[in-house]
């Protein structure tokens, strides 16, 4: 098992929010890691698509798309 050096307080706040919420200090870090690898991703999806929007020609191109996306959502539906 891999061993990871952390501070004396981070290990104190890892033990109060373990048993807090009467989970494993391991389970409190694998959430820790998964939100933040959630939030680097919507931080770097949130930039590609400024870049796209900063590009007048690629913007076009993904508007037409999805109009004719938004045409094929409604192919056959009945109310």
């Amino acid at each position: 098992m891999p061993i990871t050096r952390i501070s004396e307080s981070t290990h104190e706040l890892l033990q109060e929010l373990a048993a807090k919420r009467g989970v494993s200090i391991k389970s409190i870090l694998e959430a820790a890691v998964e939100a933040y690898r959630r939030e680097c991703f919507l931080e770097e999806s949130n930039a590609a698509f400024a870049a796209l929007r900063r590009n007048a020609k690629a913007w076009r191109e993904e508007q037409k798309e999805r109009a004719a996306w938004d045409q094929t959502m409604t192919d056959g539906e009945t109310d």
